[in-house]
């Protein structure tokens, strides 16, 4: 076998384990692995620091290293120097080198006091109000009630199917009354926390627009609706996540109507006026969005910063929500000359933990959200660049091909949508990982269904791998029940409740990934090892210290009867069981035989 492939470390219990300013660190190979001595090597306040590692336990056919590492920093980030009889190597996050890697993929620990500890638990569903169940008809948007972007806006049909042409302009009832009679379906299915789109005020159907951040929509319930919501949730044991739009207002939001009354009102500095009133900054260009320019000190203390902030009023009684998602937080505070992205991000941190240290912050960011996600930031991103975009692109590149979606419309290897997890893997650090938001689609993507051209067995494998990867499984409401759509506003049809719409077939397979999930600590808290990445199958490891589950996913078959497993320190004579089916197997010659392994789908192999 290929030794260097069995040399193993994550930041996960197994690996690491933090105790009173310092941190046990321990390294995995294979037993007859050449290696002569390790060293960690660190940077407390910049200078590099070598400490040596103790060979402690030879296990199965693993050898163990082991030692502690002085914390220093805030973040401390560390590497493995390996000196063995074939040469000398480097391991850092993103893998083993013969070359020295820079300290952006070291491996790195941070102060757990503000990692919201819930969020590995949990299993997130998302709801565009309007669009998932109408709970009181009296509150709804009525034909021609006001008029947006120059028409009357209209009310539709439950069962109406979403137009491009209405867009924003089309109301289906959706309310937060709706939202409290349906959790009890919700908590059937496994759910145990919610992340509604914008709710506050807004002339729009989607709210990305506000009016004002200061009040619930009165056509989904209003403040009164939202209270009663939290309170509904608290009985069930449920989070409540809310989205935030601080990068931008709508036009009519009372902020961009004060500056446009007068140039000199506070309010005007919280936009960026090239010629006061009519030719300002917008969001993409897009004039109903204005954006806003944080550069003043005002805008930030009523947005986060102040002691009654927006941010900080709707954490607090009768609220209490659990988390913000923040819209674009890409581009949040980013203007040309100015680039203050990183320091508002710092500043609405600390301002969201003041009120709770244990509160969830999570950013929108289609790209490559790594930079924000250090542990001084955002808690997570939502995943779509580092899980879900190269997992459908190796799943259905037709699809991409079809859609002009991304750059690159070619179906995936297999090697390289594994090397693109591993890529934004290795700048974060573990805790940060494991409670990233993955997703396989959301109000801003074509459904996944759809998208799969509705095939059962690529869908399976899609969302069981939502549920095994590091990080915290989002449901888009409706995918539970195999919803289609393409893109915006295809992507939010109403939620059938109409149970002979549903796919009975794919709501089944949800509840039992929810109840995998929840029964598993390897596949909420454990470490990542990725195992096997050729043909047409993918294979990885995640363990903690009394649970090891081996995920096997493939999009075709490749004739692989078995996997080599021995460099993820599983030894013959192991006895793993499948975890969709009850199947056993067992380890014989290093390799783990695929029992029943279907052409396209996906095993759970579980083993102590």
């Amino acid at each position: 076998m290929n030794w260097i492939a069995s040399i193993h470390h994550d930041g996960s219990p197994r690996y690491v384990a933090p105790s009173n300013g310092r941190a046990t660190l321990r390294l995995r190979a294979d037993i007859h692995a050449p290696i002569e001595k390790i060293l960690i090597r660190s940077a407390p306040d910049g200078e590099q620091s070598m400490t040596p590692m103790e060979r402690v336990a030879d296990e199965g056919v693993c050898q163990w290293w082991q030692a502690e590492l002085p914390r220093a920093m805030p973040r401390d980030g560390y590497r493995f120097y390996i000196i063995t009889a074939e040469g000398d190597f480097w391991l850092s996050a993103a893998g083993v080198t013969r070359h020295t890697p820079t300290d952006t993929t070291d491996f790195k620990l941070l102060d757990s006091a503000t990692m919201p500890a819930w969020v590995r638990n949990a299993v997130f569903y998302q709801i565009f109000p309007d669009r998932f169940c109408d709970g009181d008809p009296s509150n709804n948007v009525r034909d021609g009630e006001y008029t947006y972007l120059r028409r009357p806006v209209i009310a539709r049909g439950w069962d109406a199917t979403p137009t491009r042409e209405l867009g924003p302009l089309e109301f289906f009832g959706g309310d937060i009354q709706g939202i409290i009679q349906k959790l009890g379906y919700l908590q059937d299915l496994g759910v145990t926390a919610i992340y509604l789109t914008p709710v506050f005020t807004s002339p729009s159907n989607h709210k990305y627009d506000s009016a004002t951040y200061e009040e619930v929509d009165p056509h989904f319930g209003g403040n009164t609706a939202l209270a009663e919501l939290r309170s509904a949730l608290d009985v069930r044991g449920m989070r409540l996540m809310l989205d935030l739009v601080p990068n931008h207002s709508g036009d009519r939001h009372t902020w961009f109507q004060a500056a446009l009354a007068d140039k000199d009102a506070p309010e005007a500095g919280f936009y960026t006026f090239r010629s006061h009133p009519g030719d300002y900054e917008k969001w993409l260009g897009v004039s109903t969005l204005p954006k806003l320019n944080y550069r003043s000190e005002e805008l930030r203390e009523r947005m986060y910063a102040g002691e009654n902030s927006i941010v900080r009023r709707w954490m607090r009684p009768p609220y209490r929500i659990d988390a913000w998602r923040i819209d674009v937080a890409n581009m949040l505070a980013r203007q040309g000359d100015s680039q203050l992205g990183h320091k508002i991000g710092r500043g609405m941190r600390r301002a969201v933990k003041d009120e709770n240290p244990q509160a969830y912050l999570l950013g929108e960011n289609f790209f490559d959200g790594t930079p924000h996600l250090q542990g001084e930031e955002l808690d997570a991103s939502m995943n779509y660049r580092g899980f879900a975009f190269p997992l459908l692109q190796w799943l259905a590149g037709d699809y991409f091909l079809q859609a002009q979606w991304l750059a690159d419309v070619r179906p995936l290897d297999t090697a390289t949508m594994a090397a693109q997890w591993l890529a934004f893997l290795a700048p974060v650090p573990y805790q940060v990982a494991l409670q990233q938001f993955n997703l396989l689609g959301s109000h801003d993507t074509p459904r996944v269904t759809t998208i799969l051209g509705g095939d059962l067995a690529k869908l399976q494998v899609a969302r069981a791998l939502l549920y095994a990867f590091p990080g915290v499984p989002c449901i888009y409401y409706g995918d539970e029940v195999g919803l289609e759509g393409g893109t915006d506003p295809d992507n939010r049809r109403p939620m059938p409740w109409d149970e002979s719409r549903w796919n009975a077939a794919v709501l089944d397979f949800e509840r039992k990934l929810t109840r995998i999930r929840r029964s598993s600590p390897a596949l909420r808290h454990g470490g990542f090892q990725l195992v096997h990445a050729h043909g047409q199958t993918v294979a990885f490891l995640r363990e903690v210290l009394d649970e090891r589950v081996l995920v096997v996913a493939r999009r075709a078959d490749d004739g692989m009867g078995a996997l080599d497993v021995r460099a993820a320190g599983i030894a013959d004579g192991v006895t793993c069981v499948e975890m969709l089916t009850g199947v056993e197997s067992t380890v014989v010659g290093g390799r783990l035989p695929l029992l029943h392994m279907p052409e396209v789908g996906v095993q759970l192999w579980r083993m102590p």
